[in-house]
């Protein structure tokens, strides 16, 4: 009988986590395995409905505004789907608590102990298995926003902040048990294998 870890995808925008985390639903597909993928922001019906806030280019939110949206989308995909599934399927999730850190704390310079507090307060038990943080350097990430059809607003921020998260992430996981660490300015078909071997061994 296989294990139903919950595996996560972290990384700044145009670090091929889209990619990657794609590349493992359809080798779940094809051995049939069952899990659910989620996005964050967004992957239930009312975190969806955050997402469109969230996202579009039209709204300008306080920085607190958008931790608290973050985390209210967060706190219905566990209720509505991640409680549901957690240790009856493989679950995928593109993005979880340690964007939040990185993107508002990081970031935006929202309090570290404030997101820490409210995360570990609505995730309770449901953490991550084993986490995979993509990286990416100044110049692939410049080419590859630049190169995005459907922009949203957090592909038009200066590559200044990009670098201030991106620096969050690799501290958040510095020493961090259960994380693999994923140059993506490398092949995709490299990045592909290197994470299926990853994925295989958790399953």
């Amino acid at each position: 009988m296989y294990r139903k870890p919950l595996i996560i995808f972290e990384g700044i925008d145009g670090s091929g986590k889209t990619t990657q985390i794609n590349n493992v639903t359809n080798y779940l597909k094809k051995k049939n395995k069952k899990f659910i993928k989620l996005r964050e922001p967004g992957g239930s019906k009312n975190s969806e409905i955050i997402r469109n806030l969230i996202l579009n280019k039209r709204n300008k939110f306080d920085k607190f505004t958008d931790l608290l949206l973050y985390l209210a989308a967060r706190n219905e995909n566990i209720n509505q789907v991640i409680a549901k599934n957690f240790n009856k399927k493989i679950i995928l999730i593109d993005r979880y608590i340690y964007s939040t850190i990185a993107y508002q704390c990081y970031g935006m310079g929202v309090n570290k102990n404030l997101v820490t507090t409210i995360n570990n307060f609505i995730v309770k038990r449901f953490k991550p298995t084993h986490s995979f943080l993509l990286i990416v350097n100044k110049k692939n990430l410049k080419f590859r926003l630049k190169n995005r059809l459907n922009k949203n607003r957090y592909d038009n921020f200066k590559l200044k902040f990009y670098n201030k998260v991106q620096k969050g992430y690799l501290k958040l996981f510095n020493n961090k048990k259960n994380v693999t660490i994923i140059d993506s300015n490398k092949s995709i078909k490299e990045n592909k294998n290197d994470i299926l071997d990853q994925v295989r061994r958790l399953i």
